[in-house]
């Protein structure tokens, strides 16, 4: 039986990518399809209130990517965090990618604010700290593509560090075997990227805009991020087709 994933987007894509890219959820459905564990999805804006109903039941909740800032007060990040700690509380697995990485560690107790290096993009690479036995096919580094200017600056007290580098010290997390995160985006493709780059050229600057397009020619490992994320999640599940 395919894994049951639920897809919490919380941001719209900009206009004139929406032709293009339709939405981080959809994506992630892109990335996820290539996967050798077979999963279903559906995705909820919650920017636009969006949730499941509770009659539904998920093996999982991603909470995707967004130019939201996870410390911040709107309604929808306050209801979506009341959201969030029920789902934990109950025992669900729950991931977090960008701004999902930085708004779990901030409900559960760690710290995300404003990075003081500035504004991480293009390719970036991270060291494994920890290779959990799901962390299939192993590696001792890995790269994603990125685009952040907030980090997370504290773990939960439970949490274990997973991947770090120098620019981001705190690239991955897991919580027992309920909770999976990462900095990096598995689901972003090197256009897209670039199109990112292109729109935010003046806020992030010349330099750092210069080296994260040359960045794009390099590799990236966001399918084999993809592959640990749904192991996690099938991890303990006799019925998953490992």
């Amino acid at each position: 039986m395919p894994l049951q994933i639920c897809i919490l987007e919380t941001d719209h894509l900009r206009p004139e990518l929406v032709d293009q890219y339709q939405g981080y959820g959809y994506m992630f459905q892109q990335l996820f399809a290539q996967q050798p564990i077979a999963a279903e999805f559906t995705v909820y804006n919650v920017v636009a209130g969006h949730y499941p109903a509770d009659s539904e039941v998920y093996d999982a909740y991603l909470v995707t990517g967004s130019k939201a800032d996870s410390f911040g007060t709107d309604p929808w990040i306050e209801t979506l965090k009341t959201y969030l700690l029920d789902r934990y509380q109950r025992g669900d697995k729950l991931l977090g990618i960008c701004f999902g990485h930085q708004l779990l560690a901030l409900l559960l107790g760690g710290k995300a604010e404003r990075a003081t290096n500035g504004w991480g993009v293009g390719v970036h690479n991270y060291q494994l700290a920890n290779k959990p036995a799901w962390l299939q096919p192993q590696t001792n580094d890995f790269s994603l593509l990125i685009s952040h200017q907030d980090q997370v600056t504290k773990l939960p007290e439970n949490a274990t560090l997973l991947a770090s580098s120098e620019f981001c010290p705190i690239a991955a997390y897991s919580i027992d075997d309920q909770v999976l995160c990462f900095q990096g985006h598995p689901e972003f493709v090197p256009s897209y990227s670039r199109a990112l780059l292109d729109l935010r050229q003046q806020c992030i600057g010349e330099n750092s805009y210069r080296k994260g397009i040359d960045s794009l020619q390099q590799q990236h490992q966001g399918s084999t991020v993809a592959e640990w994320m749904m192991r996690f999640v099938a991890n303990g599940r006799e019925s998953a087709a490992l």
